[in-house]
């Protein structure tokens, strides 16, 4: 007699965005993010039952604009504890796109756990022709279900690809593939209900990580301030009143004019260097001014999720630097 194999314990935390969104029939724009529960989510997956065990959280139920550091560390917190529970076997994150790669940037740093964490969202509203959300929910379900998804980091699975969390972001306003790994690629594929690794993230992650969000409740404040041709160097004195780090999203390879650097070199919290452009590495013959810090290749919504931890931690100036090349 065949053995019947057992079914992987999947639990879902529904945060909102698109993929829980509705608006007129069959139209893509003018709907309301957040409005369908986790539960009436999975219910609009055919097959779903057949890929898992299934179990749904609902963190919140917001745009993902509206997403907050509070939201984080409760969202990180659910995934610790669970993930202690040995019939437990991973995590799916439904995520507006907006901002779906600092929330898996920030996950991939502070959740404690091996187990497959995947975050997926959609393009198109649950009630657009040809809505995206149920494929990509149903390839999210597989992944996390795979054992080959073991110990990679937090991943994002959209549009039939896997990428590392670090990499990920949003390259498109309205394409079904607007989410991508850009220089780095993907780390895979899915193909009808099969998972298909072909990288593996570098850097640390996860349970190789130093930072513990188990004891705060909330992330000290960083700004970015980005910089164009006549830009007003008095932005950077307003934003430094209000943060504790500040990043600096660059020309170029995280350049900026004379008036933005005298500005800078009297401020006396972190400043990290960053690039408006999509691509690219910042490192320290870059920088302009020596006492700041380079971002690597981090965009500067990701390298303030870093800063912010790093802060958190009260790291000093060449600890933030390390941190910036391990992380």
């Amino acid at each position: 007699m065949e053995k019947k194999i057992k079914k992987k314990k999947i639990i879902i935390l529904a945060t909102g965005g698109t993929i829980a969104g509705v608006g007129d029939e069959g139209k893509m724009a003018g709907y309301k993010p957040g409005a369908v529960s986790a539960e009436k989510l999975i219910e609009t997956v055919p097959g779903l039952d057949s890929v898992a065990d299934i179990e749904t959280r609902q963190i919140c139920n917001v745009n993902s604009d509206d997403i907050t550091s509070e939201i984080w560390i409760s969202l990180a917190r659910n995934i610790n504890d669970m993930a202690k529970n040995p019939e437990v076997d991973g995590f799916v994150i439904t995520h507006g796109t907006d901002t779906l790669e600092e929330t898996a940037y920030f996950l991939n740093l502070t959740i404690k756990t091996d187990k497959p964490v995947v975050v997926t969202g959609s393009m198109r509203p649950s009630t657009a022709i040809s809505a995206d959300g149920p494929a990509n929910l149903y390839q999210a379900v597989t992944v996390a279900s795979s054992e080959n998804a073991a110990g990679k980091g937090v991943l994002v699975v959209f549009a039939d690809r896997i990428y590392a969390a670090r990499s990920v972001s949003k390259s498109s306003t309205y394409h079904l593939t607007a989410i991508s790994g850009g220089e780095s690629g993907a780390l895979g594929v899915v193909r009808d209900g099969n998972v298909y690794f072909y990288n593996t993230p570098e850097k640390c992650h996860t349970v190789s990580t130093e930072f513990d969000i188990s004891n705060i409740d909330m992330l000290p404040k960083v700004n970015v301030v980005y910089f164009s041709v006549d830009a007003d160097p008095g932005l950077l004195d307003y934003a430094a009143k209000l943060s504790d780090g500040i990043i600096i999203a660059g020309a170029g390879a995280g350049e900026f004019s004379e008036q933005f650097k005298s500005i800078i070199e009297k401020l006396e919290i972190p400043v990290v260097i960053s690039s408006r452009v999509n691509d690219g590495i910042i490192i320290g013959d870059n920088l302009i001014c020596k006492k700041t810090i380079a971002g690597d290749n981090l965009p500067p919504q990701k390298a303030a999720v870093l800063l912010r931890l790093a802060l958190a931690k009260n790291m000093d100036i060449s600890q933030i630097k390390n941190a910036f090349l391990v992380y």
